[in-house]
Parts: structure tokens; sequence; C-alpha cells
């Protein structure tokens, strides 16, 4: 292999951390994750051939996230939600400003409460950019349960938003 762990490893960092703040729901746990991604990753770099970086260090910190303990315990987002953006776009107006933290903030709370397969496709999908492939690679699953999984996820989504709408 020529290339380098930091050259293969290292562009995925911010994805691998990414994909563990949705899973654990914390930036320490996230951050553990992701440093015991990087260890297992490194001790298995010989082994690795070269197709698919991301994709292989991706499945390298689902495994950590899923052996470690905060996974399953039902840990609530305590944080900021892990993709909802802080700064308010400077054409915006206070108001307009404050409304659309408060939208990101709550999709990305409906996000935390679907179950962790849903949630972990949903991630991949959208914010990783993965194809089914790649996200059936990763998650160990069938290409057709990726996509029921998408479909469920985006399905549950809608569904509270509907219901949110309906209630306001």
């Amino acid at each position: 292999m020529s290339q380098s762990f930091e050259a293969v490893v290292l562009p995925y960092l911010d994805a691998g951390y990414s994909l563990a703040r949705w899973l654990t729901h914390g930036r320490g746990d996230a951050e553990d994750v992701v440093q015991e991604a990087l260890v297992r990753a490194l001790t298995y770099f010989p082994g690795f051939r070269g197709d698919n970086a991301r994709g292989w260090f991706l499945q390298i910190v689902r495994n950590a996230a899923y052996a470690s303990l905060s996974l399953n315990r039902g840990v609530p987002l305590a944080d900021e939600p892990p993709d909802a953006e802080n700064l308010a776009d400077p054409a915006d107006d206070p108001e307009a400003a404050l409304l659309r933290r408060r939208g990101r903030a709550d999709l990305a709370r409906h996000i935390a409460e679907l179950e962790v397969e849903l949630r972990e496709t949903l991630i991949l999908r959208e914010f990783e950019d993965l194809s089914y492939k790649e996200i059936a690679q990763i998650t160990g699953a069938p290409i057709g349960t990726v996509m029921s999984r998408l479909w469920r996820a985006r399905r549950s989504l809608a569904a509270v938003i509907r219901r949110e709408e309906q209630e306001a």
C-alpha cells in the first residue's frame, strides 16, 4: 500500500465524527467513539485494500459506536444537535434567523429520536451522501433493507412533522 494512514483516513474524520454524534447523542461519547475507531483503523490499516476509504472508516466508526455503551442507554440529546447551523444568515432578520434555527433544532431532535438503524441509514444517505451499496457495506444489511430503512425513516419524520403542524 503506497498511501499513508493519514492520507487515507484523515479526510473522513469529520464524517466519522458526525456519524458518531448522531449514533451516540453526545460530543464526548462521539469523540470517544472516533478515537476508538482511529485506533481500530490504524490496527487494521495494513489489511486495507485501497477501495472506498470513506466507507471502510465509517464502518469502523459504526462498529465502535455500537460497541460503546452510550448507544444503547437511550441518552437524550444533551447538547446542540450535531448538524444544527448556529450561525445566522446575514441576510436574515433576527426573527427569520430564530425560526430557521428552531426548525433545524426540531429536525435534529426528530432524527435523534428515530430507531438507531433508521437514524444511521438516514444520516449515511442524506448527510454523508453515500449510495445504497455503500450503506449496505457499512451496515452489513442487504440493499433492500437499506432502502426499506430509509423509506421508514423518511416516513416517520414526515409523520412527526405533519402531526406538529396540525397541533400548531
